[in-house]
């Protein structure tokens, strides 16, 4: 079954960290090309995402009866926020198919049921929406220096977690935040996300996202946008 995996230099499969990576879901309308109505106003689980690797085991199909007992958490921590039916579970369908099946390599994560909770799990302890409010950082039609949120990031989790943008619209000078991401080990600890991790990142095809892109924040002013019309 070799052939199902990616290669790489030492095993097909193989992966050093994790990225629980949360998204903002006002910024996540902004890239659509989607009608995207009335998102969450609160940060959401896009995945967890080993690195270097996706696509594991072609033949170990998403089941959503493995997670039934999940579901109310899943839809509100973890919605597929493009499509509003409560049913849809295609979102899901491609993370565990894409990342899923490369972090069940490790036993904490080894089926469907373990690598959905322990994800849910690891984002409510961490708790992203209260730490934030906590530190002064809410969403505004004002302008926040990204500096400043990363220093409050770290001062709460002991961590620099990555912070992505989307990059300032044509004769603007703005970011706008869009995703933040934290790294952990295979064991499921924290660790420092480094510079070296800073590569762009461009929604699914699968998703109608438009052209644009998030990468690494840059240190200057940027959007924590409440509404999605403020970029109307």
């Amino acid at each position: 079954m070799f052939h199902l995996f990616l290669s790489s230099e030492h095993h097909p499969h193989t992966w050093k960290k994790l990225f629980l990576v949360h998204h903002w879901p006002v910024t996540v309308c902004k890239m659509s090309e989607n009608d995207c109505n009335d998102p969450p106003q609160y940060w959401t689980i896009h995945g967890l995402w080993p690195d270097k690797v996706d696509e594991c085991n072609r033949t170990w199909h998403f089941n959503v009866t493995e997670i039934k007992d999940l579901l109310p958490d899943m839809r509100h921590y973890w919605p597929d926020v493009l499509h509003s039916s409560p049913n849809r579970t295609q979102f899901w369908k491609h993370e565990w198919e894409k990342h899923g099946t490369c972090a069940a390599t490790v036993e904490p994560l080894n089926s469907q049921k373990k690598y959905f909770g322990r994800t849910l799990d690891l984002y409510q302890k961490l708790d992203l929406n209260s730490c934030l409010l906590k530190v002064g950082i809410k969403p505004s039609s004002t302008y926040y220096q990204m500096r400043a949120i990363k220093e409050a990031l770290t001062s709460v989790y002991g961590v620099t977690p990555k912070v992505q943008c989307l990059p300032p619209e044509e004769g603007e000078e703005v970011q706008t935040i869009g995703q933040i991401e934290f790294c952990f080990t295979k064991e499921l600890e924290l660790r420092n996300c480094t510079n070296s991790e800073a590569e762009s990142y461009v929604m699914p095809n699968n998703w109608h996202f438009g052209p644009e892109e998030l990468s690494v924040c840059n240190d200057t002013l940027t959007y924590y946008p409440a509404q999605v019309q403020f970029y109307n």
